[in-house]
């Protein structure tokens, strides 16, 4: 019985997987608007009701695809910090963060689209997308909260950063548990919003005939946003 059930997990993973691989190459010819379970399920060769056993309606596939791509980003992030080390500057660590993120994206665009282009009309995320969604933002606070303790010290938010800010911050330090100030963590969470801005301008185009230098440029944004949530530049 378990040899029986073992290869029909392996069938289903092995559908699972061509379902979404379809379904990407529509994202990628006509977007995630158009997204149709119907027409994934033609070009596979299926009958739609047996589709709908893995995928019940279009907004349980979109919401698939987009864990997966959150995943996909997430991970290039995380893989980058081991590849540059733990006793690597915090600085490099930083920078090789924004530049993973880049190249990721870069390298997927209607993925990226899916998960910071506009949204899909009709369409809202679940909640079950968000531990996926905030891998890359753990990364960056990890990378500011191991500098903390080694004296490389954020430098303190702005006076006129206003309270309901700081609030918010406070928030989320509590939240996700981290030793970090609140104003910190807003620091760095203007900074990781300033990430994916630079990297959205180079992805839909933003950029074309006005910065054409754009690893130079991004290397020196990157550095400047470590500069901001008070890493310690000259010691990349």
């Amino acid at each position: 019985m378990s040899v029986i059930q073992g290869a029909r997990e392996r069938a289903r993973r092995e559908v699972t997987a061509a379902i979404k691989d379809e379904a990407r190459r529509q994202l990628a010819t006509e977007g995630a608007a158009k997204l149709s379970l119907r027409a994934v399920a033609r070009e596979l060769g299926m009958v739609s009701s047996a589709l709908y056993r893995y995928f019940p309606s279009r907004d349980d596939l979109l919401t698939a695809l987009i864990i997966d791509a959150y995943d996909a980003v997430g991970e290039a992030a995380e893989h980058a910090l081991v590849e540059a080390g733990a006793g690597a500057a915090p600085v490099a660590r930083w920078t090789a963060v924004c530049r993973a993120v880049r190249g990721w994206a870069v390298e997927h665009p209607h993925e990226y689209a899916l998960i910071y282009g506009s949204p899909v009309p009709g369409y809202a995320a679940p909640q079950a997308t968000t531990v996926s969604a905030a891998r890359v933002g753990l990364a960056l606070i990890g990378v500011v909260e191991d500098a903390y303790p080694a004296d490389v010290s954020p430098a303190p938010a702005a006076p006129s950063l206003p309270q309901e800010v700081l609030d918010d911050a406070e928030e989320l330090r509590r939240t996700l548990d981290v030793r970090l100030p609140a104003p910190v963590l807003a620091e760095i969470a203007a900074a990781w919003a300033e990430l994916f801005g630079l990297v959205s301008f180079e992805v839909f185009g933003q950029f074309n005939r006005v910065i054409e230098a754009r690893d130079a440029f991004f290397a020196r944004a990157a550095t400047r946003l470590a500069q901001n949530v008070g890493l310690a530049v000259g010691e990349e």
